[in-house]
């Protein structure tokens, strides 16, 4: 490890074999949680609602960053909604009828919407123009309730399925990690961990569909060890020294030009499914 000069300030740099282990380890560890999220779902759902309670510690991490605390609070408290819901899925004749109906669809879709669109404004305050953009593009074309979400009952474990095209997966993981670098790149190095668990998943179960499972429970977990025990990354594999303010509008100008590229792909699918419903109504 040695020191370098950035923007004025001297910042230990961590040798690359370290980024290496300490990722790899992170990315086995959360693909690991997730698996046991997906089969364990009880006590998951305690663990979640347990999680709620360190909120006071939230105050400590974060002070009053209200991004922050908004992000903490949105993840954490829909995952534990997601949980509940996946209980009341699971087990038939019992669990809360309510929260087997089509709305619960929406309310997640809307939570995923804002999630992004959160980020997004973000990144106008920053004047990362394009990448806004590219997450605006992300946002809408976010696959419309309750056609393309439900709650698995193949296997039995109730997850939260979304037919999600795996381009749209990998164009949101390009977005957020411009997000991120941008936002504040020591964060960076932590955050493709999280980011690339969902990819990693979906592609050993080949099951896309899958992808929101792992993001909502890597992206919990990430957020609520960093809410309640401070930034316990940085000495294993912060990236501060990884910040180059040239890259920002590149990054941001791929993710747009991705963004543009999928969004006609994705209207375009949209319309001819509906031509071809309207050609069997009809037929």
């Amino acid at each position: 490890m040695h020191n370098i000069q950035l923007g004025g300030v001297i910042m230990k740099t961590i040798p690359w074999w370290q980024y290496l282990l300490s990722m790899t380890a992170y990315i086995a560890i959360l693909y690991l949680l997730v698996e046991l999220a997906r089969k364990y779902l009880k006590t998951t759902t305690v663990i979640g609602i347990l999680a709620v309670l360190a909120f006071p510690l939230w105050f400590k991490t974060f002070g009053d960053n209200w991004f922050r605390l908004g992000k903490v609070l949105l993840v954490v408290i829909p995952t534990c909604f997601v949980n509940i819901c996946r209980m009341s899925n699971k087990y038939k004749g019992k669990g809360i009828e309510a929260l087997k109906k089509n709305w619960v669809f929406w309310v997640l879709y809307v939570v995923l919407f804002l999630n992004i669109l959160e980020a997004s404004i973000k990144d106008l305050t920053l004047g990362n123009y394009l990448n806004f953009a590219a997450g605006m593009l992300c946002a809408i074309t976010i696959p419309l309730p309750p056609k393309y979400w439900k709650f698995g009952s193949k296997e039995g474990w109730a997850e939260l399925i979304c037919d999600i095209p795996l381009m749209w997966c990998l164009f949101y993981t390009t977005w957020n990690a411009g997000f991120v670098y941008a936002e504040n790149t020591g964060y960076f190095a932590s955050s493709i961990c999280i980011l690339i668990v969902p990819e990693i998943y979906s592609l050993i179960r080949k099951r896309s569909d899958l992808w929101l499972h792992a993001r909502v429970y890597t992206l919990a977990i990430h957020i609520f060890i960093r809410a309640t025990f401070g930034d316990i990354f940085a000495p294993i594999m912060g990236s501060d020294a990884w910040r180059n303010e040239g890259i920002i509008p590149i990054i941001g100008m791929f993710n747009l030009v991705f963004g543009i590229i999928y969004t006609i792909w994705w209207f375009k699918k949209i319309s001819s499914e509906k031509n071809k419903n309207m050609n069997t109504l009809t037929a």
